[in-house]
Order: C-alpha cells, then structure tokens, then sequence
C-alpha cells in the first residue's frame, strides 16, 4: 500500500498527463473546451476520480460527458504509458460542480450586500432610545456612593 504523499504526486501526474493528451487522443470537434480541475486517487493507487468541468451550456457538457466515457480505455493506456508504475489506475471521469457552486455563492453574496445597504440606510436616520451611552463611569458610581453614605442612619454607641 503506497502512502498518501506518493498517491498525491501520482495524482498531479495523471492530472498533467490527462490534460495534456485529452485532444489528440479523444480527435472529435464536440468536445468541449474541458479544463481538468483535480484528480484525487486512492492509497492503493487502484482508482482515479478525475474532475473536470466543461465551458459552455448543458448539451455540450453533455457531448464531452459522453466523449470522455468513450475513450476512457483510450485515455488509461495513455495514462498507463506515460506513468511507469506497475497498476494503472481506473479512472472516473466527474464532473465538478465548481461554477454552479460559484454562481450560487455570488448570488448569496449579493443578497447579503443588499441587506446590508438597507441596514445601513435604515440606521443613517435613527436615534438613541435613551441616553447616547447607557454604562456608568466610575466617577459617577464614586458619587452614587458617597451620596447613599449620607443618607444613610449614623451609628450611635449605646452606654
């Protein structure tokens, strides 16, 4: 079983490799404009899951899914090749949810921006409830004291 430092070179290699032989070897004028985002592969370097995302609308994300699950036997042997280790790894081929992920964080963003600017314009006109600071200061808590020290029933001794 290898470690995971040697898992995360493989990783990077296959990542390099695949990106690199992705338009020679698959040849076909459907596939997308595709951009390998990670590739994350076991310990045991037996399996790769290759992410990757596709600029464009969703039917051609589609034609380049397909693409890429045609000539994954393609893709491996080359991959197989190139890497010179004894097993080369399967590799599963999905993808990455990177830009839906992006345009809902943007969208979340704007909204809390909005809120944001209503608060503000909602605080620009008010006024304090009571007093513009409500927290006693120790010098008027010395006053309190001394007042209350003075109202207070003088002890007398009792012969």
């Amino acid at each position: 079983m290898a470690d995971a430092a040697r898992a995360r070179k493989v990783a990077d290699r296959i990542k390099t490799l695949i990106a690199a032989g992705l338009d020679p070897i698959v040849k076909d004028p459907d596939l997308g404009f595709v951009t390998i985002t990670d590739v994350r592969v076991t310990n045991d370097l037996q399996h790769a899951s290759v992410f990757y995302t596709v600029f464009g609308d969703e039917d051609q994300r589609a034609k380049t899914s397909y693409l890429l699950e045609t000539n994954r036997g393609k893709l491996r042997s080359h991959v197989g090749k190139q890497l010179g280790i004894r097993l080369t790894p399967t590799l599963e081929f999905i993808a990455d949810a990177i830009p839906e992920t992006a345009a809902h964080l943007e969208v979340l963003l704007q909204e809390a921006r909005e809120r944001d600017a209503q608060v503000a314009a909602a605080a620009a006109g008010a006024s304090y409830a009571g007093d513009t600071d409500p927290y006693r200061r120790d010098d008027e808590a010395a006053d309190d004291d001394t007042a209350a020290d003075s109202t207070a029933p003088a002890d007398t001794d009792r012969a």
